[in-house]
Parts: C-alpha cells; sequence; structure tokens
C-alpha cells in the first residue's frame, strides 16, 4: 500500500501535464502556443537572410528578411506579433510567418476601422496580371490596371516599389479580397484643379499651354490641368487644310480664351486672336476698282479665291474670267499656286467676302464696240451657229451678235432661222442694240433691206395681174412667191372656175402661175391672189365677191403661214367656200 501511494505522490509532485496539448500550451510566459493563431516574439538572432523568433517555445521559429517591410531597422530584443502555421516542422522548430500576421490584422483593420472609400497608403509589390498587388498597411490589395493612373499607363514597372495614396473602391468579405483605385484619387484631384482653373480664368486671358492632341477639326491644349479647344478656324487669319500644318504634339505655344463653359468644363482658345484682325481696314486698303496682286489658294468649280494677304482672300467667280470667252471651268484659266493680278469689284467686310475680277483688267469689249458699232450700223459676219429662236453672227473679237427669227424677214413668217441661214454664211445685217451690262447684241437681217410692205401700194393694187412661183401648198390654196420676197395667198376658190376638191391636183411647189390681185391688207400684210380672176370677162362684181370669199376664209390676225401648217394637218380639210 505504502509503495502505491508513493508512486501517486511522485506522479502529483512532478507537475507533469496529463496530456501534450497541455504541455504546448503552458508556458512560463503565459502564451498559448497555438496553431492558426497570431502570438508574439522576439528577435533573437538577425542573420542576413532572416530572423530568429523566440516565441517562448522549446525552439525558435525563423522569418525571412523580406518579410519585413525595413529589416535593416529590424534590432535584436524588437517584439513581433508572427502568426504560427506549424508547431514543429521537419526541423523540429515552429513555421512562423511575418506576413501572414500583418494581413490577418490588416485586414481587420481594413474591415472594421475603414470600409470602402478609405484612403488609405498603399505600396506597389509587384506586377500581377490585369493590375498590380498593393501593400495596404500589411494587406495585399489589387489595384486593377486602368485604375492605377488617369490616362493609359505603358510601363507598369515604372510604378513597382513606390508608395501611393489609394481609395479602397471594393471589399468582398466571402473572398477576403479587397480592390483599390489611384485613378479615382488622381481625378477628384484634376477635378478640384480644374474647378480652381475655370474660377480664375477670363475671357481675353492669355494663357500657356502644351498642345496635348490634334484633330482634323482642331487641337487640344493642356492648360495645366484643364484641356481647352483650339478649333482649326481660330488657328490662323488665313487659310489651312489641317492644324499638322501649323501645330505640333507637345508645342507650347500661347493661347487666349474666347469662351469659357462652367457647367460642361469647356474652354474655347484662340490663337489668330493675340493679333488684328486683318478684315478690319479692308477696305481702305483695297477700295472698289483698285488692283491687288494674289495666289491662287483654291480652285472651286464656280471660281477661284486668291490669299491677298495672310487671312484675306477674294473670290474670282468664273464669270468675270473673260469677257468673250465662256468659261465652263476655272481651273482651264487659273492654278493653284499662280501669282495673279485683279480688280477689287466689291467689298462685304461684314461677311468676309470680297469680290475680284479678271476680265476688268481691260475694256469691256462690248463699250467698244458700241462706241465703234451705233445703232443703226451696217456689219458683215459669218453665221457661228443657230438655235430653234434664231442665229448667231460673229462681229469681231468672238462676239457674237443675236438675228432672232422675227428680224430677218419683212414678208415671211419665220418659224426655224434654218429657213433663211446656214452656218458658215456670210450676211450683212444692222445694229438694233447694244447692251454692254448683259453682254448682248441684237441684229437685224431683215433690216439691211427696205420694207416692201412700206411702199406696197405702189407695188401691187387690186386688179394687177402678176406673176410668181407656188411655193407651199395648203389644203385652203396655194402660197406664191412674188417679187421683192413677198407672198401671195390663192384661195382653193379662186383657182379655177370649175370646183377644186384638192389644191394639189391643180397646183405644185415650184409651178410658175400668173394671178390678179383681188386683196392687199396692209394691216395683216396679206395680198391675195386668184387664178380665175386672169380672164378677161373677169367683172369687177366678180372681183369683188372673190375678195370677200377671200376676207372670209382669213380673219383678221392669223398669219398664212400658221393657216397653212393648220389645213396641212388637216384640222380645216371638210371646210368649204362658196
Amino acid at each position: 500500500m505504502q509503495e502505491n501511494t508513493f508512486e501517486t505522490d511522485f506522479l502529483d509532485m512532478s507537475g507533469i501535464p496529463a496530456s501534450m496539448e497541455e504541455l504546448l500550451n503552458s508556458n512560463e510566459g503565459g502564451q498559448a502556443i497555438t496553431k492558426g493563431k497570431i502570438i508574439k516574439g522576439k528577435i533573437a538572432q538577425k542573420r542576413p537572410d532572416g530572423a530568429l523568433i523566440d516565441i517562448g517555445y522549446k525552439a525558435e521559429g525563423f522569418v525571412p528578411a523580406g518579410e519585413f517591410q525595413k529589416y535593416d531597422e529590424v534590432n535584436v530584443g524588437d517584439e513581433i506579433d508572427v502568426y504560427l502555421e506549424e508547431i514543429e516542422n521537419r526541423q523540429n522548430m515552429p513555421t512562423l510567418s511575418l506576413e501572414k500576421a500583418y494581413s490577418i490584422k490588416a485586414w481587420d483593420r481594413i474591415t472594421t476601422e475603414y470600409g470602402e472609400g478609405h484612403v488609405v497608403k498603399g505600396l506597389m509589390r509587384h506586377r500581377v496580371k490585369g493590375g498590380v498587388m498593393v501593400d495596404v498597411e500589411g494587406f495585399p490589395a489589387f489595384l486593377p490596371g486602368s485604375q492605377i493612373d488617369v490616362g493609359p499607363v505603358r510601363n507598369i514597372e515604372d510604378y513597382i516599389g513606390k508608395e501611393f495614396d489609394v481609395k479602397i473602391i471594393k471589399i468582398n468579405l466571402e473572398r477576403h479580397n479587397i480592390v483599390v483605385s489611384r485613378r479615382e484619387l488622381l481625378v477628384e484631384s484634376l477635378r478640384d484643379q480644374r474647378a480652381k482653373l475655370l474660377s480664375d480664368m477670363k475671357i481675353g486671358d492669355l494663357r500657356k499651354g502644351v498642345v496635348k492632341n490634334i484633330t482634323d477639326f482642331g487641337a487640344f491644349i493642356d492648360l495645366g490641368g484643364v484641356d481647352g479647344l483650339l478649333h482649326i478656324t481660330d488657328i490662323s487669319w488665313g487659310r489651312i487644310s489641317h492644324p499638322s500644318e501649323v501645330l505640333h504634339v507637345g508645342q507650347e505655344l500661347e493661347v487666349v480664351i474666347i469662351g469659357i463653359d462652367q457647367e460642361k468644363e469647356r474652354v474655347s482658345l484662340g490663337l489668330k486672336q493675340k493679333t488684328s484682325n486683318p478684315w478690319d481696314d479692308v477696305v481702305t486698303k483695297y477700295p472698289k476698282g483698285s488692283r491687288v496682286k494674289g495666289k491662287v489658294v483654291n480652285i472651286m468649280p464656280y471660281g477661284a479665291f486668291i490669299e491677298i494677304e495672310t487671312g484675306v482672300e477674294g473670290l474670282i467667280h468664273v464669270s468675270e474670267m473673260s469677257w468673250t470667252k465662256r468659261i465652263s471651268k476655272p481651273s482651264d484659266i487659273l492654278s493653284v499656286g499662280e501669282e495673279v493680278e485683279a480688280v477689287v469689284l466689291e467689298i462685304d467686310r461684314e461677311n468676309r467676302k470680297i469680290s475680284l475680277g479678271l476680265r476688268q483688267k481691260e475694256r469691256n469689249p462690248w463699250e467698244l464696240l458700241a462706241e465703234k458699232y451705233p445703232v443703226g450700223s451696217r456689219i458683215k459676219g459669218k453665221v457661228r451657229n443657230m438655235t430653234n429662236y434664231g442665229a448667231f453672227v460673229e462681229i469681231e473679237n468672238d462676239i457674237d451678235g443675236m438675228v432672232h427669227v422675227s428680224d430677218m424677214s419683212w414678208t415671211r413668217k419665220i418659224n426655224n432661222p434654218n429657213e433663211v441661214l446656214k452656218p458658215g454664211q456670210e450676211v450683212e445685217v444692222v445694229i438694233l442694240e447694244i447692251n454692254p451690262e448683259q453682254q448682248r447684241i441684237s441684229l437685224g437681217l431683215k433690216q439691211a433691206e427696205s420694207d416692201p410692205w412700206a411702199n406696197i401700194g405702189d407695188l401691187y393694187k387690186v386688179g394687177d395681174v402678176v406673176k410668181g412661183k407656188v411655193s407651199k401648198i395648203a389644203a385652203f390654196g396655194a402660197f406664191v412667191e412674188l417679187s421683192n420676197k413677198i407672198d401671195g395667198l390663192i384661195h382653193i376658190s379662186q383657182i379655177s372656175r370649175d370646183r377644186v376638191e384638192k389644191v394639189k391636183d391643180v397646183l405644185k411647189v415650184g409651178d410658175e402661175v400668173e394671178a390678179r390681185v383681188i386683196k392687199v391688207d396692209t394691216d395683216e400684210r396679206r395680198i391675195g391672189l386668184s387664178i380665175k380672176a386672169v380672164n378677161d370677162d373677169f367683172s369687177e362684181e366678180d372681183l369683188k365677191a372673190a375678195e370677200e370669199e377671200y376676207t372670209a376664209a382669213l380673219k383678221p390676225g392669223e398669219d398664212m403661214v400658221n393657216l397653212g401648217e393648220a389645213f396641212n394637218s388637216d384640222a380645216l380639210s371638210g371646210l368649204k367656200f362658196e
């Protein structure tokens, strides 16, 4: 019995724990050595590759130098918190992690004290797919590539190892990760900077800037936090096709503030406004009628633009290039880059337009012709071309006059000029009118001869027997060409004493006929003829009856030629004359 009691007393006095767990959880420092927990440790030894950490266990643990944020400042005896991953590894040493201890404490602090939207310091650790891992107070947060800077980042490596302020934009408790942004802070800073710059700006201010970007319509200028647009029309008073002709990216220049939109944060800039507007004194510099010299800078279908000086251009319209030639293309006369002299015709300073003339350097040849050939002058010329309403006759120096169909014959109704004239034919005409402003000359062909109707009473009297040639056949009669180019009409009822059904059965074009004048109408310019009245036994009563028949057949105001065409269409083929 005593032996058993001794053994029991020995065990109780020895103080040996009943299990290994009690042994691990009891140490002289009073700290529980528990796997997966953060415990306190002390730097026992500092080596080049890391430090030995005393956690109050039978063996010390090792932490690599890379896990310390500033290993060069670590000293023996310093107390640190470490994470116990394993109580004993294969080397019978505890496995410790300083980074995990940092991370766990940082996660707890971020999620409980900071939260989303908080601004913290972040150390750019290393590059990963899609961005950079950032050490945020010991916790590895993700910084997307698009959130590193305001603009595109060409080389992420330039940011590694540097510390920046970042904003926590997303905390995922389930996945245990954090996303941060540097861009949002920069944008907010720029926004504040822009607001201040915009509030300080005034229209008319001169500001220095740098060309940031060039487009077809202008250039964007960085004014030190605010981008302003320098439109192509505000770069130069002169003509430019593209902003790159004057500007290049990175160029420093001074511009004028010409517009500010505070709400949209837009600034309009001007470069040409630094100098005076050349249009302000164009009226005094280039008075109407003065001659100017310039360079052809652009050619359009309707004319050519001439640069008189930088910023001042005038237009020579195609109609102002030649007095006599019809110019269809300005490029036939002028070419870009050519130096020309022109005359100022009109100036519209308000709309910045100057009308120039090329032909005005010489006197208007139409005015010279008006002096040389007064109205009534007789001239000779060749028929150049014809239209339905007349013929153009060359006078001189490529200037044509027109003979209207109404001025081709005293005695006939001319429907088409080719009834009288042919291209290339030389004719004598009379000047009827010269209009230099409208560049129009009216000529008369019939006016070159005396009007036979002026003394028709001396040529033809009722009762005279005349001879002529049939020139046209109509359903109601035949036209006979008499002397002096005068036509007379033989009505169908006056062809024969016998009834005539169809004129063409009795008469043909070209037949020589003898007839008696039965009607002379000076107002309508008509002569009525009768073949059956040629007979000697044709009495005065018969002559008067024939005249009445003719008058009844042709109404006053109707032209004999028009009636002939109407009858040729059989419109009046059923008309009978008794």
